[in-house]
């Protein structure tokens, strides 16, 4: 059995947000997206995928579809294949979002 702790997937870039694979097989994978402040994932869409982003630590504003909505932590959404999704961290403040994908691209 693999055990993590979330700490250790926690890692930033001053370039561009990172993203920290903590679980992956071929059906699904599960990320901690690191965003600086000001860093975004642009709007994207999967296909054939599902994702699933929760709010670990901060605030970012969250695309789904049409809709915009700031989280903060504790709170999540889910991108549903096919819509459009992205993320923005508007604040001075970083943000850490989990993030789960199935099926795994």
């Amino acid at each position: 059995m693999k055990v993590i702790s979330l700490s250790d997937y926690q890692q930033f870039s001053s370039e561009k947000m990172k993203k920290n694979n903590i679980f992956q097989t071929e059906r699904f994978f599960c990320d901690v997206y690191c965003f600086e402040p000001g860093q975004e994932q642009q709007g994207h869409i999967h296909g054939e995928q599902d994702k699933v982003y929760l709010v670990l630590e901060g605030q970012g504003t969250f695309q789904v579809g049409a809709e915009k909505q700031v989280l903060g932590a504790g709170q999540g959404t889910l991108a549903p294949a096919g819509e459009e999704h992205g993320v923005k961290n508007y604040t001075s403040r970083r943000l850490k979002v989990l993030v789960f994908v199935a099926p795994n691209p």
